[in-house]
């Protein structure tokens, strides 16, 4: 016999044994409710049925309780038990659901139900479906196919990452906490990227990401963008990436588009910023008599006005300002270039002789720097060229430098923050915030204040920071005359 026969054999021979065992149990609850009288068939015998060793006679009551036919009564017996034994599958904990798919799982269910040791019959509603709530749709599941996990149950069309919400079919995923991704997903939400290339940074040596993040503006990179030519802004010192280009400025120097949108790109451009620096020198009572001549120049004309400067002795590694006081001749930049591709073109420069009629000959700025910033190179120099004019001699770097900064970081103070107790009255507060400034132009502002704070040199940074303290402390004429006076900051 083939495979196939055996199997319906088994199938019909369970549901035999179920229906005989039904029809055992109707026996008996007929048999107690007629007090154990017997009666005698009228008709022909019944023969007794076999099943396994047991020899079983069926006998039928007096009187039939039901209306309803001997074999409507034992199909609905018959489905009710298979109904319990379905119900009490699901209870079995294997963690899955289970359903019935052809005649062997049917046959094998009721047969093992059949000798188990649950009772033949519990009367209870039939409740198949709620048995399992998916997470994700908050509906049952039922016998279908589920998954589960961190004690949660699902359809598999339920079980979805949390970031891209496709359903999640990989046999390996992502848990943060008890949301699931896929591992594709997660390392994209979580694996930093650079910020330079847009590629996910590496793992050094120990298998841990290295990066690089400016302190200011939070840019993260590869450490290797630092030693591989990758151009970054001469003024906010933030890198170039792969999808935005800068500008070149000629001289070795690259300035990105933000900064670009306020620069200073020639000398006559820059006369008015000088005067309104020179107006809130004035509001504070530190007015300068002489007209010190000002000039935007290139990167190589400040370095080579340094070099023949007999009194600059403490100058930062990348300078940007300077307060002559020999007799030089500079070429400044008199007309403004313009912009060719990512490059400036079109300079045009003219050599100027400047003769020294006072402490300070001029104040020279590089070119093509955003106003702030300008500005506060302008402050700068501007207050060594004051301190020169007002007698203040051989003061000591970390004097002369700190009191410098300090007053660059005021100046960049009343521009950003007009209401600050460090802006100067009168005529220079309403000039400074004249035309209003961008949130852009603002966040350079205070990244320029952030770089003045921090600075790591002993001259600039310490001095800075010990002027501050004297300034807050005694205000900044009590400090000027003691340095006067002393050479020296007040404790």
């Amino acid at each position: 016999m083939s495979s196939s026969g055996n199997v319906n054999h088994l199938s019909q021979r369970c549901i035999y044994e179920r229906k005989s065992w039904f029809m055992r149990w109707l026996s008996k609850l007929f048999k107690g409710g007629s007090n154990n009288r017997r009666q005698a068939a009228t008709t022909h015998p019944r023969p007794p049925h076999f099943i396994g060793d047991e020899n079983m006679v069926l006998r039928a009551p007096v009187r039939s309780l039901d209306n309803r036919s001997r074999t409507d009564k034992e199909k609905e017996e018959l489905d009710r038990a298979i109904s319990l034994s379905l119900a009490e599958g699901l209870k079995k904990p294997n963690g899955y659901g289970w359903r019935a798919k052809n005649d062997d799982d049917l046959a094998k269910s009721v047969q093992d139900d059949l000798h188990s040791s649950h009772p033949p019959y519990v009367h209870r509603e039939y409740q198949p479906m709620g048995y399992r709530i998916c997470g994700g749709c908050n509906r049952d599941i039922g016998y279908g196919n589920y998954l589960g996990c961190m004690g949660t149950f699902f359809h598999p069309e339920c079980f979805c990452c949390r970031a891209c919400r496709y359903p999640i079919t990989e046999h390996e995923f992502s848990l943060s906490g008890k949301d699931a991704y896929h591992k594709s997903c997660f390392k994209e939400l979580t694996h930093p990227k650079c910020e330079v290339c847009f590629q996910f940074i590496p793992t050094n040596g120990a298998g841990l990401i290295e990066y690089r993040c400016h302190p200011f503006w939070s840019q993260k990179y590869c450490p290797v963008h630092e030693h591989d030519n990758t151009a970054r802004c001469c003024s906010c010192e933030r890198l170039e990436s792969v999808n935005v280009r800068y500008i070149s400025l000629g001289d070795g120097r690259s300035l990105c588009l933000e900064c670009m949108e306020s620069a200073i790109m020639d000398t006559g451009d820059c006369q008015p910023l000088y005067h309104t620096i020179r107006d809130y020198y004035e509001g504070m009572n530190m007015r300068l008599d002489q007209q010190i001549p000002m000039l935007l120049v290139e990167r190589q004309a400040l370095n080579e006005a340094i070099v023949g400067e007999k009194h600059g002795f403490h100058h930062m590694p990348e300078t940007r300002g300077l307060c002559l006081s020999e007799e030089q001749t500079v070429a400044s930049i008199q007309k403004r270039p313009k912009i060719g591709g990512h490059a400036v073109i079109g300079m045009k420069t003219q050599h100027q002789k400047l003769t020294r009629r006072c402490e300070v000959t001029a104040i020279l700025v590089l070119y093509g720097l955003p106003r702030l910033l300008t500005g506060a190179i302008l402050a700068h120099e501007l207050m060594h060229g004051w301190l020169r004019l007002k007698g203040y001699r051989n003061l000591n770097p970390d004097v002369e430098e700190g009191i410098c900064q300090m007053l660059s970081y005021m100046w960049l103070e009343s521009e950003i923050m007009p209401g600050s107790t460090s802006s100067a009255p009168s005529s220079s507060s309403s000039v400074s915030k004249k035309g209003g400034k961008s949130r852009v132009e603002n966040k350079l502002g205070e990244f320029f204040m952030h770089q003045i704070a921090h600075d790591a040199s002993p001259a600039y940074g310490g001095g800075f920071r010990a002027a501050n303290a004297a300034v807050n402390t005694y205000g900044l004429r009590r400090t000027l005359d003691h340095i006067r006076l002393t050479r020296s900051f007040p404790l």
